[in-house]
Parts: structure tokens; sequence; C-alpha cells
């Protein structure tokens, strides 16, 4: 169904460094709303190249995007710039923000979501569950789709409580009505626990580990030939450097 944008550092020392050993130093140096800007350009040019090929028309592209980029005031008007100019479908398109965006300035950041949302873009919540979540914030917040955080997937298996817990979470975003994505789903016991849960969406490691664009391209493009069993969660699509993403 879509993929997600992953960063890495590649170091000709250190080989490719992953976010958390590169992104707070950019965060301390005031790089990182250059750096989100320039990601933002590239997964949009890459959903605008998506759009030219049958079997990757479909496909969404999710990005990550700071608190410090998202409360600059010229990153609305980079957003309209960069779908402008890349040609890409904006409803293609998802901005994923942390829960740390709950104790910024509210109203701003509200505003600001809205606004996004009226493009045609997608706001997800990322990791939800770990942070600042609350009712109250999530009845304000213009989101249209969680994120459950990997922690509650990879409990959930393994106690009751764990259990009831990413239960009650699912049934939380459908209640609100938005869509609840699992992350960092690595086995099929996860799987199949969240899918009666009533999840539809997932992404982790059992349906494809972090990869070059051209890997997930390569892929997408041979199942589009070789329609595979969908009963198969292994066998399910979704990206992130990209990882891929699966729809139940």
């Amino acid at each position: 169904m879509g993929a997600e944008a992953l960063l890495r550092w590649t170091s000709p020392q250190r080989g490719a460094l992953p976010p958390a050993e590169f992104i707070p130093e950019a965060e301390r140096s005031g790089l990182m709303v250059r750096i989100g800007g320039w990601v933002l350009e590239e997964g949009c040019r890459t959903l605008a190249e998506w759009n030219n090929h049958p079997e990757f028309q479909h496909l969404t592209l999710s990005v990550n995007v700071s608190v410090r980029q998202l409360l600059n005031k010229d990153f609305e008007p980079l957003v309209r710039k960069v779908l402008a100019s890349t040609g890409a479908d904006p409803r293609k398109l998802t901005l994923e923000l942390t829960e740390s965006v709950l104790v910024t300035e509210m109203d701003v950041v509200v505003g600001k979501l809205k606004a996004l949302h009226e493009l045609g873009i997608t706001i997800a919540l990322d990791d939800f569950g770990t942070g600042y979540s609350s009712l109250s914030y999530l009845r304000r917040l213009p989101v249209q789709q969680l994120k459950i955080d990997r922690g509650f997937v990879q409990y959930a298996v393994k106690s009751a409580r764990s259990a009831s817990l990413a239960e009650n979470v699912i049934r939380l975003g459908h209640d609100l009505g938005q869509h609840v994505l699992a992350e960092g789903v690595e086995t099929e016991q996860q799987h199949d626990f969240l899918a009666r849960a009533g999840c539809v969406q997932f992404q982790g490691y059992l349906y494809g580990r972090p990869m070059q664009l051209t890997d997930f391209e390569r892929r997408i493009g041979l199942e589009a030939r070789s329609p595979t069993d969908q009963t198969n969660p292994g066998c399910a699509r979704q990206v992130s450097l990209v990882q891929p993403r699966h729809r139940r």
C-alpha cells in the first residue's frame, strides 16, 4: 500500500548511520529544518515519479516532520511550493508527527495541520501511546492516522494486560474515525492478534526491512507482474528507506 521514507547518513568512514546517531546533532546545530525540507522534496519527487508507472500509482509515502520544522513559519509555504514544483499528488503524501507536538503551541499546531490537511495531505501521529497523548489532545488535533508504537505490538502477545491496551488503542482510533497502523510487526503471531483486534494496516520486518528505493520498486514491480497469495502476511506490500507497509 505504500512506504515510509527513512533517512540514513552514508559516512565514508563509518558507513550507513541510523537517524539516532545524527538527527540529535542536526537538531542542535539548527540543520534539521533544511534536512527535513530536502527529505520532503525528495519524497514528493518520488511520488510524482511513481504516478508515471501503473504498478506504482497506488502507493503512498510517509515523511517524518519534526516539531521544529512544523513550527517554522516557512513550513506550510514550503509544502505548497514542493507539491507544485514536483507535481506530487498530496493525497498520496502522509506527514508523520510524534506526540511531542502535543506539548508545543497547540493553537498554532492545530492551525498548521488543518491547512496542510486541506491540501489533501494525511496527518499521522507516530509512536502513539508512548508520550503525551490524551483524549483532549486527540479531540483537537486534525489527525487521520494513529501509528501504534512498536512497544504495544511487541508486548501484546506476551501479557493479557498489554493485549487489552493494544485492543483499546485500536478501538479508540476507530471511534475517533482514524485509520490505525501498527508498526514494528515482526511475527505472524503479532499480525494475527492485531488483525483480530481490528487493525488493517501494518508495518515492520515481517513485511520488509528498510531497503533502497530501487529495491523497493523492483519488489513492487515483481509483485504486480506475479500476484502473490495475500493471505500470507509475508507477501504483503508497504515500504521503509523505504520500509514496506501492508494492508490486511
